[in-house]
């Protein structure tokens, strides 16, 4: 099992990044995670840490090498990361249970079987199409749903940062589970927050990572994301992985490479870090984000265009 893998997060125009990312991996198996902390509840970035610590936990017990049963692990595993944020808001009083959205991938046989609550997005997507992907638990999906607002709204209706879904919540999360998702080699998972996907048009998203990869089109769609959003634009984090499938392993001098035939039997490789905070410099100067910013806008125009 081979994939190449690049994660990154941008603090934006906030004074904490609440998001979370990592992944874990052994021979036969891959786990991605991406949390949300939300902004509008007290400490969101406990919630979303905390949660990342929890399924990192049910990987490591259960991936022995690979997961036995992935449908349950998911579920299960969220919801236990749900029980693991109020049990932390009750053990250390406060005043009221830090929240995040959250999405988990697990890739394992060829396979992909992904899970989410909120917004946290993921996309699966061959040759420049999406072929999957997750649909926001908020209101205006209801609306758009009931038919009582048009997809067009996505972007711009005033209930769209409504979320009906989440952990750490009074209520238990209620686990979206996706059907499992056959990969070819070549094929791309992408995790991104809102901070990235409610400022690029999809079919940017889908264009970039089609023609630059995953190494190249993470941090050009972060910085991007994060330039148009300006000083008042959320964190920004994203990770993809693409796919390569049985075939020879890549080249092992690229540091964002990952072959789990380099892991011993018996073991779990990590990169999740989830007590720290991710990201926060922008390595792009202002040539890179005027450039970015007028691509974007080109790729907007061109799909209003043909829209009409």
């Amino acid at each position: 099992m081979q994939f190449s893998v690049y994660q990154q997060s941008h603090i934006g125009g906030r004074t904490v990044n609440q998001d979370r990312m990592g992944y874990l991996y052994t021979k036969e198996a891959l786990l991605l995670v991406l949390a949300d902390g939300m902004g509008g509840h007290l400490r969101g970035e406990i919630a979303a840490t905390v949660a990342l610590q929890s399924l990192a936990a049910d990987f490591r017990a259960q991936a022995t090498p690979y997961v036995k049963k992935p449908e349950r692990f998911l579920e299960e595993s969220l919801d236990r990361a749900h029980d693991a944020i109020r049990r932390y808001a009750r053990e250390h009083a406060m005043p009221d249970s830090p929240r995040t959205t959250i999405v988990a991938c697990l890739v394992q046989h060829g396979s992909a079987l992904w899970a989410h609550c909120g917004d946290s997005r993921l996309y699966w997507l061959r040759r420049g199409q999406i072929l999957g992907q997750t649909r926001d638990h908020s209101h205006i999906e209801y609306l758009i749903a009931k038919g009582q607002a048009d997809a067009s709204q996505r972007a711009t209706h005033p209930d769209r940062n409504k979320l009906y879904n989440c952990l750490g919540a009074k209520t238990p999360p209620r686990v979206e589970l996706s059907r499992q998702a056959g990969l070819e080699p070549g094929d791309m998972l992408l995790l991104c927050s809102d901070g990235l996907w409610s400022v690029l048009p999809d079919a940017e998203i889908a264009h970039r990572l089609h023609t630059d990869g995953v190494v190249r089109a993470v941090p050009d769609l972060v910085a991007m994301a994060t330039a148009i959003a300006g000083s008042q634009g959320d964190n920004t984090t994203a990770l993809a992985i693409q796919w390569q499938g049985a075939g020879d392993p890549a080249d092992a001098s690229d540091p964002s490479i990952v072959s789990t035939q380099l892991v011993p039997d018996g073991e779990v490789a990590s990169r999740i870090d989830p007590a720290a905070i991710p990201g926060g410099d922008d390595p792009f100067d202002e040539d890179d984000i005027e450039k970015a910013i007028a691509e974007i806008r080109d790729a907007i125009e061109k799909s209003s265009q043909i829209l009409k």
